[in-house]
């Protein structure tokens, strides 16, 4: 094999493996927008859980007050 040759090899065995990378690079990198979309979305969850908690909760205390009151 000449010299050219073998530098050409080289070459494409580079761009082959910068494609490879690449591509993995993308791929890690909208795995991690998925993971981030999914943490969003089970916080909002969370969250609105919370907050129907809370407003029975409040619902619950303030109608106890109003019996308490009449008492």
């Amino acid at each position: 094999m000449s010299n050219n040759q073998k530098k050409n090899n080289q070459k494409d065995n580079e761009s082959i493996s910068q494609g490879i990378k690449n591509t993995a690079g993308a791929a890690f990198h909208t795995i991690h927008s998925a993971l981030e979309t999914t943490e969003n979305a089970a916080m909002s969850a969370v969250d609105a859980t919370t907050n129907a908690i809370n407003n029975l909760t409040d619902e619950e205390n303030n109608e106890n007050r109003g019996k308490h009151n009449r008492e």
